[in-house]
């Protein structure tokens, strides 16, 4: 029994890119859905493909590596918001990661994105957690 799909969602990521894999599959949900398309805008996978295999689906998620060094363009996820404290903040509140050059992702009442457009558009919610 899984307990928490964001926290699997950003281990598998972390793992795959740690073990130098080319492509992760990952089981679907819409709030997975959601995370990979905003980590496909902001740069940091090649890739994304939903694949919907009739019951819940998977996410092929190609990763995104440097030409000369070969590491990982991810460095880093950290899991914010857990099933045992949740964490909230407001559109005025919502955390900047490494200065702007990390995003953090907000769950609002608006659907998810970066805290950068949570604060564009003045709405606060959940952080689940922080990319850089």
């Amino acid at each position: 029994m899984l307990t928490d799909p964001i926290s699997d969602y950003l281990t598998r990521i972390r793992n795959a890119s740690m073990a130098g894999h080319r492509v992760v599959n990952i089981p679907a949900s819409n709030l997975k859905k959601a995370m990979t398309e905003i980590l496909f805008d902001q740069g940091f996978i090649l890739s994304y493909k939903f694949e919907d295999d009739g019951a819940q689906g998977n996410i092929k998620i190609a990763l995104k590596y440097d030409k000369f060094t070969k590491e990982p363009v991810i460095k880093k996820l950290q899991r914010v918001s857990k099933p045992g404290l949740r964490k909230y903040a407001n559109s005025s509140e919502l955390p900047r990661v490494l200065n702007g050059l990390g995003i953090a992702i907000v769950s609002t009442s608006h659907g998810v994105m970066t805290s950068k457009q949570a604060q564009q558009e003045k709405v606060g919610g959940e952080v689940l957690c922080y990319v850089y």
